[in-house]
């Protein structure tokens, strides 16, 4: 008879949503893809389905090349954004909020100017190493849902599930350009499919872990699917790779 003693609690029931019961090991979901693909909106969702931590990788690239810029430094001198490691604390706190040196800065990494030059201290491998040191120690011994560029390839590559996310730039270039507008940040559809373009070309072609799906990866085209359908279908792998779904 199980007594539950040899269960390892992923979750709690909230929302209807149930338990994954005995899990042997933690869960960690790498969810990657290029730049705006919808990777940060989905993860959100499953962490939160899941009721587990997620971590929003981009976020912290996006807060040190900040800083980079605040400083006025060109972020294409990579000696010198690089100097500036031991100045930078990046915080992202359990709500979803960035801090940058104490300071929230949530809403200041996702402007067109910083999404502009993010690609380029991305690439940079002390930087990446330095964040991705973070990473580990943040994800720790607990479940996680993280999502990157290179999380399944490089950050943890011990994923028990690993998701790499596309969508034609075209789709996305539409799905940044009303997220930008809504979020009151001033931007034209051109110009934002240019950055994208752009920026995957820099992602996909950098030195140090590129941003290419891992070999055990599922393949997901949200083109053509909602959030939600997205949701639904990474937890359903979920359910059929690691455990049963009670509600």
């Amino acid at each position: 008879m199980d007594d539950g003693s040899q269960r390892d609690y992923l979750t709690h029931p909230r929302g209807g949503f149930g338990i994954l019961w005995k899990m042997k090991n933690k869960l960690i979901l790498a969810i990657d893809g290029p730049a705006a693909a919808g990777k940060s909106t989905v993860a959100k969702l499953v962490a939160k389905k899941l009721n587990i931590t997620y971590i929003d990788t981009g976020a912290m690239y996006r807060a040190f090349t900040l800083f980079v810029m605040q400083k006025g430094i060109d972020p294409q001198r990579q000696q010198a954004c690089e100097a500036l490691i031991p100045q930078v604390k990046i915080l992202l706190a359990p709500t979803g909020e960035v801090f940058l040196n104490g300071q929230d800065v949530s809403k200041d990494i996702r402007d067109p100017k910083v999404s502009a030059q993010v690609s380029y201290i991305a690439s940079y491998k002390t930087i990446r190493l330095a964040l991705v040191d973070l990473q580990r120690h943040m994800a720790g011994n607990q479940s996680v849902v993280m999502d990157g560029r290179d999380i399944g390839t490089y950050v943890l590559p011990e994923a028990n599930i690993k998701i790499f996310q596309i969508a034609s730039v075209e789709t996305r270039a539409v799905r940044r350009y009303e997220e930008n507008l809504s979020k009151g940040i001033a931007c034209t559809l051109e110009s934002v499919e240019e950055d994208l373009r752009h920026r995957d070309y820099i992602d996909s072609h950098r030195d140090f872990a590129p941003l290419k799906p891992a070999v055990d990866s599922i393949l997901i085209d949200t083109s053509f699917m909602t959030v939600n359908e997205v949701v639904e279908r990474i937890l359903d792998i979920v359910q059929k790779k690691v455990g049963s779904i009670h509600a």
